[in-house]
């Protein structure tokens, strides 16, 4: 049984094209059907493919505003490192990181490691989780596109989320295409095996 919180803000981050409303949308019906009243925004920065892309989610008893403030995310979770770094201001001490072990070159620029920043986000806070859920994903099912729901089904399941595993898989249900529902439901036990 989950305890009730008061309030629980999100920040996922990524790149164009990598799924991310539709995490924000599974996550967002799930809150509600937890009976949290939820505040979300959707897109932040360039929506197009390859593009930084940034939204926000917000549940609790009673929330105000859809944007998480600097500094007090609750957790951040992201589909591509450097991206996670960029959303590092609105991490705390108490802020956990879930990050996709994803890290894509940017032209002209010399990229920092994965363990460059992984030092940098333990920095903030101890709570680091670096996973490769598309690799994961890829290897298992043939496509690295679910990465995001690996990522949420993680977080539930770890209870870094505070949601429910079954609110997650009956959102999944509503929220995305019927031809889409399989892989995802799939990414979910693949997720949970590896818990």
């Amino acid at each position: 049984m989950i305890k009730p919180i008061k309030q629980f803000n999100i920040v996922i981050s990524g790149v164009g094209g990598q799924g991310l409303i539709s995490m924000l949308r599974i996550l967002a019906r799930a809150a509600q059907s937890e009976g949290y009243e939820v505040k979300s925004s959707e897109l932040h920065g360039l929506a197009q493919r390859g593009g930084s892309v940034e939204a926000h989610l917000r549940f609790g008893e009673k929330i105000f505003s859809p944007l998480v403030s600097e500094g007090s995310a609750d957790l951040i979770i992201s589909l591509e490192m450097q991206e996670c770094l960029k959303a590092a201001c609105f991490a705390g001490p108490q802020t956990t990181f879930l990050s996709n072990e994803l890290l894509i070159p940017i032209p002209g620029q010399e990229s920092p490691t994965k363990d460059e920043i992984i030092s940098q986000l333990k920095e903030i806070t101890g709570n680091v989780f670096v996973i490769p859920a598309g690799e994961i994903c890829e290897k298992e099912l043939g496509t690295g596109v679910t990465a995001g729901v690996y990522l949420i089904s993680f977080g539930v399941l770890k209870e870094i989320i505070p949601l429910s595993p079954e609110k997650i898989l009956e959102a999944m249900k509503n929220v995305l295409p019927a031809k889409h529902l399989e892989i995802n439901e799939k990414t979910f036990e693949l997720a949970k095996n590896n818990s």
